[in-house]
């Protein structure tokens, strides 16, 4: 693998989004079908944060978990928005920055995904997982490994 490359080559492109005023329902429904661990939220066609997996249970904690259906619950859900959870504060990248940049980012901070903004429009978002597996293709990498 090429760390040099910029972080557009290995980005996840087709993204869910979601908006501020969503209902936390929604993000966990998300979640759900999705087999995803992070959304990025949209204003206007303009990235203004994200929420992850984590914000999602640290909101969760102290709900019914032997009734997951209970009426109280679900109705907390649906009443809370995703402006309420979500990160605002999250480093990006460009699409022309270098995956070893993406590296040092995950190496220094306690996320595992990094939108890629172009002009304050979402275009992408490279996650931890992704590094993983573009490094596992490469075969000298993996012979390396294998020893």
């Amino acid at each position: 693998m090429n760390l040099l490359a910029p972080v557009s080559s290995i980005m996840a492109k087709n993204l869910i989004t979601i908006s501020p005023e969503d209902s936390i329902k929604k993000v966990e429904n998300l979640f759900k079908q999705h087999a995803i661990h992070h959304l990025p939220v949209e204003l206007d066609g303009k990235f203004v944060g994200i929420v992850s997996k984590s914000d999602y249970l640290y909101f969760k904690r102290g709900f019914n978990e032997i009734n997951i259906e209970d009426k109280w619950d679900l109705f907390r859900l649906k009443s809370h928005n995703v402006k309420e959870i979500m990160t605002k504060k999250i480093a990006i990248m460009a699409p022309d920055e270098k995956i070893n940049v993406a590296i040092e980012i995950f190496k220094e901070n306690l996320f595992h995904a990094i939108p890629i903004v172009e002009k304050e429009r979402l275009v992408g978002i490279v996650t931890t997982m992704d590094i993983i597996k573009h490094l596992s293709e490469d075969k000298e990498i993996y012979k390396s490994y294998k020893k």
